[in-house]
């Protein structure tokens, strides 16, 4: 990634250059920990582009860490896509692939210090009694009537529970901080709990596990991790993550940083809402190209290099950073304008018949006008070519310059063509053009006129059907989730995906998947990555509309 655009300075990349210059760290450490209960989002890849981008910038190391602690809603599947999903952003992490549970006989014997000291106690309170007791914002908490049970005793119980004797959810491990404190994570935390699940690592060998709060300050900790950064939500919780680091002899105490999520408009971030449009078919899986995912967008085909230039140009703060779908679509359209290759294809055909084809040629075409190393093919002209049915209007309105009867336009790399007949159906549809070519028009333009429009089209005999997904916004409005008397699914946009039967020139019959083309005066299309099949069933999905400027080109 030595292309990549310099990094626009932000607060974290201020606290790292500090920490380097005065000494206090050598080098940085970050991490990347996900849990592995679903794909990733654009969120995630937010957070991916600032971790694994700073330690890249600063010569320093990134971990891939798993935080596998809520064994029931966990699984391979899951912490797979992850690993995909970060390689295919352009990223490497440092070493193996690190685990929470890597960590869970260190964590054990780390929550029997805190006991051993008396600042952790087993509190047998249930759920809705400890939300009682734990207060409000306003109102401090009271103290469990376990909190003072002996070191003995809670040593006694806790190994008791490590060992199975007690039903899941009849006792936790609660750290003993303050249950008068303002701040309502420090109100004597829960640190372990009791769940016989099967875990996708350890197996059955606990029936207790440790929370986040406590796991992950440790973890950092364990791997020497200098800059731990997370959102924003996570800042009231940042006086555990000291308090937990201080009590224990961990080697290092990373340092906790905070920045704001990102939430990108007329989609939704939350793993939960995206497992339920999943669950309920309502796409066709976590890599449905209109979900958020890093997988659906890779499948829509956008490029990893417009994401991270996406998360550039984003940037990173502690305001609100809700973005509007529009940057995204950019920075997508903005990196595949000088990489993809350039053909035509048509997405609603309408037959034209050349009446006067005689001894018309076909003529060469380069794949990219910037780019003539992408190499050219033959664009063949026949007496039957599909055009697209919107380039023809009978009541044309003012300024228009595609196609209407005794009206010319340009075919593009071809010819300037005139239509001289529209025929229509039974029910009056138009089915049919008839045009005439100007044969001195081939690469020049007609003499004593101006023609201003020009149409993309393709020969009947050497297109190849095709089947189009034209992909729009997920949802009706930019905040899905904003109207709390709604669900969000009332807001899902029924014209989300549009399935046509087109046409694309031959010259992609052998396209790989995943291979992205500019379609000219349609948008970027990419072959599916699952159900494409080069020399079969060509299939292209819409990554993005085209800026309304091709119509400036001339032929």
């Amino acid at each position: 990634m030595s292309n990549e655009p310099t990094p626009v300075p932000h607060f974290i990349r201020n606290i790292v250059e500090e920490d380097l210059k005065s000494g206090k760290h050598q080098s940085i450490v970050t991490r990347f920990p996900p849990e592995p209960n679903g794909y990733l989002h654009v969120g995630h890849a937010k957070s991916i582009c600032l971790n694994f981008g700073l330690a890249l910038d600063y010569q320093g190391k990134c971990n891939l860490r798993f935080d596998d602690t809520n064994p029931e809603k966990e699984s391979e599947e899951y912490a797979q896509s992850i690993q995909d999903d970060v390689r295919w952003l352009g990223f490497q992490w440092d070493g193996e692939v690190h685990w929470a549970s890597d960590y869970f006989d260190a964590l054990y014997a780390y929550a029997v210090d805190l006991i051993k000291q008396g600042k952790a106690y087993v509190c047998e309170l249930t759920p809705d009694e400890m939300r009682a007791y734990r207060g409000t914002l306003t109102e401090p908490g009271k103290n469990s009537p376990y909190r003072d049970r002996s070191v003995e005793e809670n040593l006694d119980l806790f190994i008791r529970m490590k060992n199975g004797e007690f039903a899941d959810g009849s006792k936790v491990l609660r750290a003993r901080i303050d249950m008068a404190s303002p701040n309502i994570n420090l109100r004597d935390p829960v640190i372990y709990r009791i769940k016989r699940a099967h875990h996708i690592r350890t197996g059955d060998k606990w029936c207790i596990y440790p929370m986040y709060d406590y796991t992950h300050c440790i973890s950092d900790a364990l791997e020497g991790i200098t800059h731990s950064i997370c959102t924003l939500e996570f800042e009231d919780h940042r006086p555990l993550y000291d308090w937990c680091l201080d009590q224990l002899p961990v080697p290092c105490h990373p340092q906790q940083i905070e920045f704001s999520r990102l939430e990108l408009q007329y989609t939704i971030t939350s793993k939960r809402k995206l497992l339920q449009l999943v669950m309920q078919n309502i796409v066709s899986g976590w890599d449905d190209p209109r979900m958020p995912t890093i997988s659906g967008m890779r499948r829509r085909g956008y490029t990893p290099e417009g994401i991270r230039e996406f998360a550039r140009r984003i940037g990173v703060s502690k305001s609100d950073n809700t973005i509007d779908m529009s940057v995204l679509e950019g920075c997508i359209r903005e990196d595949m304008e000088t990489r993809v290759p350039r053909v035509m294809a048509v997405i609603k055909p309408l037959k034209v018949t050349i009446t006067n084809f005689g001894e018309a040629q076909s003529r060469e075409a380069g794949f990219h006008p910037n780019h003539p190393e992408f190499g050219a093919r033959v664009v063949p002209f026949a007496p039957e070519i599909w055009i697209e049915a919107d380039d023809f209007a009978e009541t044309p309105p003012p300024g228009w310059q595609r196609l209407t009867v005794g009206g010319e336009v340009r075919l593009r790399y071809s010819y300037v063509v005139k239509c001289d007949e529209a025929v229509k159906d039974a029910a009056g549809n138009v089915v049919e053009l008839k045009c005439s070519i100007d044969p001195d028009t081939l690469g020049k333009n007609p003499q004593g006129r101006k023609v201003k429009g020009v149409i993309h089209w393709l020969s009947c005999a050497h297109a190849l059907p095709a089947e189009i997904r034209l992909y729009d916004r997920l949802f009706t409005v930019a905040q899905p989730d904003g109207d709390k008397a709604r669900d969000f699914t009332d807001f899902l946009n029924p014209a989300s995906l549009t399935v046509v039967q087109g046409w694309v020139e031959s010259c992609v019959k052998d396209a790989a998947p995943e291979t992205r083309y500019q379609f000219e005066r349609l948008g970027y299309f990419c072959a599916d990555r699952r159900d494409h099949q080069p020399g079969g069933k060509l299939v292209f999905n819409r990554s993005v509309t085209l800026k309304d400027s091709w119509a400036k080109e001339q032929g």
